[in-house]
Formats: structure tokens, sequence, C-alpha cells
């Protein structure tokens, strides 16, 4: 079991770095310890209990928000529409398990040898790293040229409580829930809490969203974070922002959450709870002291500029390094590592890495904010352009939202692009493209924008930076 180069996670940032290094002709290995339904299954967080499995959840919950709110507009209605939770969370685990099963093909299309249990360290002796496999006990060793850690990260915790899945949930939970809550309470205030608390606020459960920052998405840019808050809210979720959470106790299938809210002591009680306080890098178990990998005092992994720890040959990606905590990043950057061992140069920008939140309205974003650029004393300009009179967005029945680009005062350079509206996780795209190639607001105005479409709100803002919009 010797090979050029063993990655250590199968998620997307590890998947996706076997993949290329194998097309790049090496010899690889990929060993992932993730486990679901009793069965290794290949994906990470993302594929398993995150990124794939919430956005099934959300269409679904979205559709039945749609038949009992929204198609009446359409001149179509249904007389007592029913849930069938079992059945939603079937169609979820079945996406999980196609894709799942995507990623073993391709490793066997690939020539991927596939290994699973958790790995940690051995040595190094005359260049080639030895490499330790618990498979449920049962204990292998391997060696391999390079290796490249992707371990992904794990959910963080309150010290105040223990998440156990049943009553205290985290995102593995909240994906799990057999019945609708009657109540269920959400501490954090980002992507995870609001689209979770999204899909069981539209099934049917009072949802109370605690924050501890003061600000509601501080990360987005403030006019986006406005527009969603404001929509968030008339859809019946509470939101409480600059909230300090004291004692958290279970009593009878309830859960008692006692927090300061402007001073003011108040308490909630609620069926579920829901904690979503961030993730932490997963490198726990790596054996880093006794080879000598450096880990930061907060447990990331310590890179370079090219994904480099301080050993020589072991890379590491993905959420257990420096850098946003996102799907795509952790497969470019596994995409990037894969060639470097080849000898190539590929670049990596952290400032056109998009966001997205999958809310409704969805949220997305890339580059800078606007708050950002003030800070920096950035001269710039914008142009903000509404989905109001869309036509394709009024067709859809989903006419919130603005898309805002941000451009430089005097190059016209894009420096930014904000959107809050329908679809936006796939419009973001053209944004990025366009930051990528360096594109002024006037080369998006310029471009032919299909007609009605979504994509014209794009060019329209586009158009606005220059006081040239035409339907605003």
């Amino acid at each position: 079991m010797n090979f050029d180069v063993l990655v250590i996670g199968g998620g997307p940032g590890g998947y996706v770095a076997a993949i290329r290094a194998a097309q790049l002709g090496f010899k690889v290995a990929c060993v992932d310890g993730f486990i679901r339904n009793s069965k290794y299954s290949l994906g990470g967080t993302c594929l398993n209990v995150g990124c794939i499995p919430s956005k099934a959840l959300l269409q679904s919950s979205e559709n039945y928000a749609q038949l009992t709110h929204s198609f009446a507009d359409h001149g179509i209605t249904c007389s007592n529409p029913k849930i069938d939770i079992a059945k939603m969370l079937s169609r979820k685990d079945t996406i999980i398990d196609k894709n799942a099963g995507g990623i073993s093909f391709l490793f066997k299309k690939n020539k991927i040898t596939e290994l699973h249990g958790w790995a940690s360290f051995v040595s190094n002796i005359d260049g080639k790293w030895t490499i330790s496999i618990d498979d449920k006990g049962s204990i292998q060793e391997v060696s391999s040229t390079h290796v490249i850690v992707a371990t992904g990260s794990n959910p963080r915790m309150l010290p105040q409580i223990k998440t156990d899945n049943k009553n205290i949930i985290d995102n593995e939970g909240a994906l799990s829930l057999n019945t609708v809550p009657e109540e269920l309470c959400v501490i954090g205030a980002g992507v995870i809490g609001l689209e979770m608390g999204s899909v069981w606020l539209r099934l049917g459960a009072k949802v109370t969203v605690l924050e501890a920052m003061d600000k509601f998405l501080g990360a987005a840019d403030e006019q986006v974070s406005k527009e969603l808050y404001k929509n968030l809210t008339k859809q019946g979720l509470v939101i409480k922002t600059g909230i300090k959470i004291g004692e958290i106790s279970e009593k009878a299938n309830k859960v008692t959450i006692n927090y300061e809210e402007a001073g003011e002591q108040k308490t909630l009680v609620a069926d579920k709870l829901m904690v979503a306080v961030g993730r932490t890098p997963n490198t726990i178990g790596l054996n880093s002291d006794a080879v000598g990998l450096k880990v930061d005092e907060r447990g990331f992994v310590v890179v370079d500029d090219e994904c480099r720890t301080n050993l020589a040959n072991v890379w590491a990606i993905g959420d257990c390094v420096r850098g946003p905590m996102l799907a795509h990043k952790a497969s470019d950057e596994g995409i990037i590592v894969a060639e470097r061992i080849a000898g190539q140069h590929p670049h990596f920008d952290f400032n056109t890495v998009p966001w997205v939140i999958y809310t409704e309205p969805e949220v997305a974003w890339v580059g800078k904010t606007e708050q950002q650029l003030k800070d920096a004393g950035i001269a710039y300009k914008k142009g903000v352009a509404s989905f109001m009179a869309n036509g394709r967005a009024l067709g859809l029945g989903n006419n919130v939202g603005f898309v805002k680009i941000l451009a430089d005062e005097i190059t016209d350079r894009i420096l930014g692009v904000h959107m809050v509206g329908p679809f936006v996780s796939e419009l973001i795209s053209e944004a990025v493209v366009a930051m990528e190639f360096m594109a002024s607001s006037e080369d998006l105005a310029r471009i032919i924008h299909a007609h009605p479409s979504l994509s014209e709100v794009t060019h329209e803002a586009a158009l606005a930076c220059d006081n040239r919009q035409l339907h605003g």
C-alpha cells in the first residue's frame, strides 16, 4: 500500500483533490471515516449532513410553503394539504446515497484506492510518510510521498449544554427531525441557523433565532442583510440580536433557554434547541504533535498561500485551514494542490470566492462590501437594480430583492457584487467570472442578457453604475 498521494478526508475538498491527482497520473488513495446509517459514506459533512441534504429539505419545505401560501395567486388551490415528513426525509436520504455512490464510482473510474477509517501520521522515513488507519479497531499502515489533509470541520458546541441530537440538536439533528416541532429555538443567525430555521418555519414550527452579534448577518453587505432581515421576519421568523445566552436546561422533553436581551433577563421554552454557532476544524486525532505538524491555537492546520504545511510534502485544504469554510473553496484548493504537486502553478483568489445563503429570498455575494470599501478608504461607485419590475421575477411570483454592483470610481473595475432575491445562487456566477477577468461595470453593461430573465437585473445594476439604468 504505497502511494504517490494520500488524501485524508473524502469531503468536497478531499475527494476532488484525489480525482484531480489521479487525472495527473499519480497513484492515489483517499481515506475517510464518515459513517452514516452504520456504513461508511464518502462526501464528508457537506454531502452527508450539510450542504446537500439541507438543500433537499429547503426545496421540499419551499414547495409546501408555495402550495399553502403562493400558488393561489397562480389560480392553483389545494384543500387540506398534508406533510409527510418521513417521505421528505427519505427523499433527502436517497439524494445523499446517489451522490455518495457517485463519488465511489468516480474513484473506481480514476483508479483511486478507497480506504475507510481514521488516519493519523506515524513517521517520515526517506521521504515517505507512514500513515496509520484505524478501521473500527482494525489497524493498517500505508505510505505515501505526498499527504493532503482534508479533514473538514465539526459543529462548535456551547459550554452550557451537550448536544445529543434528540432535543438539543446540531445541523445533523436538524436534518433528521421526524416531526415538526411546535417551537424551535436556534442559537446562531449564520448560514446554517437561518437555512434550517427556514425549513422548519415553513413546515409549521414557530422559530426564534438568538444571535450574539449586535448586527444581523454582519459578514454580508449591510443593505443586503437589512433586506433579508425584513423578508425573513415578514415570513414569521423571530430574530433577536445582541443576545447573551445563559443557563440551558432540559426537562420533560422541553428545553429552557435563559438569555439576556438589552440588559433584561428572559426565558424561552422550546421543544427543540438547535445550536448553530459556527464550526471548528477537525484536526484532533491526526497525531500532529508526534510528527511536528503545526496547528494553531484554534485547531487550524497552518499553511502558506499554496496550502503547504510546515512539513515536507504535507498539504492541507478546506475547513481545517484558514479562509472561509465553504465546500467550493475546499474543492478548488484540492484541485490547486494536486496541480502544484504535479509542478503546475495555478492561482487562488479569496476575493472571488462566492458566498450563498439558501433562504427565501436567497442571498449571494462576491468581493468587497460597501462597509469594507469605506473602511479601506477606496473611492467607489455603485449601481442598484431591483427585481420588483423584472418580468421573469413577476412571472415566478417572486420579485423581492435587488442586485448591487460596486466598482472603482476611477478604473470602473468591479470590486464587489451583492444580491438578494430569486435564484441569486445561480446569478452570482456571472459576477465571479467578471471579477476573475477583472471586468469593469461597463463590460457587464455592454453584454447582452437574455429577455425575459433574472440576469437582466444584473445588467440593470451594471448600467446604474454609470447612471444609465433603463428600467428603474
